[in-house]
């Protein structure tokens, strides 16, 4: 299948798969809070954003590789552009859009927003995200911060047509062992959030 400009039309008013979607790539062992014990936990707030731009005709998306940080749990781990909402931030729309530009110098005022997926709460540290997809009109010129990542990765949208129901599973250092279902892309290790995220959107696609 490929996309053409219509892509985004389609993306709009797509059905949401939600947590149906987010269970393919699920950790076996994550524990499952309804949103009220979610509240009560005091979660800090996120978000994250899928940006969508064309390269060579072909619709992309950036992820990126984190920076090794010994503080932080999701160190040297593949994610989406995005963090912590700050309050000057109107919305989670301007979180997304603002931490895009941070981390890998999108700008700011090329990036529109499409909607919002279904949000994900991180139990190990205790963020409820809100995952954004959105487009830039400008072909990004990547300039990372060195403090949050290291790479950016740009995955091709029909690479996630394919998706697994049953994925391959992992023994991760970063999962304490464990195996976890991953997104196994050209040698690149997804999971977590970050794959339970774009499993929705492999699932949103697919309904187009």
């Amino acid at each position: 299948m490929s996309f053409g400009k219509d892509l985004l039309r389609k993306i709009k008013t797509a059905e949401l798969p939600g947590i149906h979607a987010h269970g393919v790539f699920s950790p076996p062992s994550r524990p499952v809070f309804t949103y009220e014990e979610i509240l009560e936990r005091n979660p800090k707030f996120a978000a994250v954003n899928i940006v969508l731009y064309l390269k060579n005709e072909e619709w992309h998306f950036p992820l990126i590789q984190r920076t090794i940080n010994e503080h932080d749990r999701h160190s040297g781990q593949i994610s989406l552009p995005g963090g912590k909402r700050e309050e000057m931030d109107r919305d989670f729309a301007e979180t997304a859009i603002r931490e895009t530009s941070e981390e890998i110098g999108i700008e700011k005022h090329y990036v529109r927003i499409i909607r919002e997926m279904s949000p994900i709460y991180i139990p190990p540290s205790n963020f409820y995200v809100y995952p954004y997809i959105s487009y830039t009109k400008k072909n990004p010129e990547f300039v990372l911060q060195q403090t949050e990542a290291v790479e950016v990765i740009e995955f091709p949208v029909t690479s996630f047509l394919s998706l697994p129901d049953n994925p391959e599973m992992m023994a991760l250092p970063g999962a304490g062992g464990n195996e976890v279902p991953v997104i196994n892309f050209n040698g690149y290790i997804i999971w977590g959030a970050t794959a339970m995220i774009l499993s929705e959107f492999s699932q949103l696609l697919k309904k187009m």
